[in-house]
């Protein structure tokens, strides 16, 4: 029996395994339907693809657990393939559905900004930033005093930047990383500022003017545009602006069935007790593992699991004492177990033996440690419950 046994395993493990094919989702976005209103695909990749709109650059779709926007939420996006015609857009969900559950799906579509866009991004972005500087900024007879300190300010200045271009993409997949280490120093600058030396650093004001106030007012100057020059940079032709946006709300994902894994697989029990020296019992159990997680989204949990069972067999040592067992006739045992290579699974645990010495007929009872391997089958339940 241990022949066969090790037969099938190497049958097998060295069998040629045939890959799943990777589902398609097809979205109309005529009709804003998708999966032709089935439940769509759990616990498994996908592809989405969907006739393309003309003109359409960028495909993003946001992807919503529980349908509302506070929820875990993924974006996978689609580019249109440089300088290539093509009339449908396919995008890959790298991250499993979970099985039951409700979902929001958001398709975006973005094309090619026109200059006139640009150009009114540009200028309200730089207006806000001018409006932000001088607001936070102050002149007084002591220098010039910020009413947040550096790094809150430049987060601030971010910020206005990104918010800006919340409805714009870079065709690239570049985004706004804030403003660099040179506006910083400019920044710095500030504080290191001596406004009583304002009449010997202006090469050219009005005799009405006060010195301080044309030496703080160009400072003032000089860092907005900075700051403006930074970000007209990223305001490039590669920004893609959103046209349109389809929604569908609480879309339903297919229901995986509940199953049981059951085990049947070769161990070793070391005894020793009473004995001479330690023997090692060999032979064949059978049980049931109960997975500590859902292996698509928690590999390491999914693959262990709480496993109990039975030995199919009782033992003889070599001086004729029976080790069976003391409640059903056969050794019980419970542990953990990890499973690999998809139908195979290490245990480790304890095992509840009954030693019965053939001199005087004594029996104890002991609690020993055992290792296994297994082959795992999954017994279809038939239980409508949630994973």
């Amino acid at each position: 029996m241990t022949r066969i046994f090790i037969g099938f395993l190497c049958l097998i493990l060295f069998s040629n395994e045939v890959a799943a094919q990777i589902k398609i989702v097809n979205y109309d976005i005529l009709t804003n339907e998708i999966n032709g209103n089935m439940p769509m695909p759990s616990e498994d990749i996908f592809f989405v693809k969907g006739a393309l709109p003309k003109n359409i650059e960028l495909v993003e779709v946001r992807v919503l657990r529980g349908g509302k926007s506070s929820n875990i939420e993924k974006t996978y996006s689609w580019e249109k393939p440089f300088d290539f015609e093509i009339s449908q857009f396919e995008l890959f969900v790298s991250d499993p559905l979970r099985s039951n559950e409700n979902y929001r799906f958001e398709f975006s579509f973005f094309k090619k900004a026109e200059p006139t866009q640009l150009e009114i991004i540009k200028k309200s972005i730089n207006n806000n930033l001018e409006s932000y500087i001088r607001a936070n900024l102050e002149v007084s007879s002591k220098g010039i005093r910020a009413n947040h300190p550096n790094h809150v300010m430049m987060a601030q200045m971010d910020q206005i930047v990104i918010d800006a271009l919340e409805d714009y993409r870079h065709y690239l997949g570049k985004e706004f990383k804030g403003f660099s280490g040179i506006f910083r120093q400019k920044l710095e600058q500030r504080d290191r500022l001596k406004l009583r030396k304002a009449r010997f650093n202006i090469s050219c004001k009005n005799k009405e003017d006060n010195d301080k106030a044309v030496y703080a007012n160009q400072y003032i100057n000089e860092l907005i545009a900075a700051a403006q020059n930074e970000s007209d940079q990223f305001v490039d032709n590669s920004l893609l602006t959103l046209v349109e946006i389809r929604k569908i709300d609480s879309f339903p994902t297919e229901k995986k069935p509940s199953t049981l894994p059951l085990n049947f697989g070769y161990a070793t029990i070391p005894f020793k007790r009473y004995l001479p020296d330690t023997q090692y019992l060999h032979g064949f159990y059978t049980g049931v593992s109960i997975p500590l997680g859902n292996r698509t989204f928690t590999k390491f949990l999914g693959n262990t699991s709480f496993s109990a069972g039975v030995f199919i067999q009782n033992f003889e040592t070599k001086q004729g004492d029976k080790i069976t067992g003391q409640f059903i006739g056969v050794p019980m045992y419970a542990g953990l177990g990890y499973k690999f290579f998809r139908i195979m699974r290490f245990n480790v645990g304890a095992v509840l033996v009954n030693h019965e010495e053939i001199n005087t007929g004594i029996s104890h009872d002991y609690v020993q440690f055992f290792t296994g391997i297994s082959l795992e089958f999954n017994l279809w339940m038939g239980l409508n419950k949630l994973r």
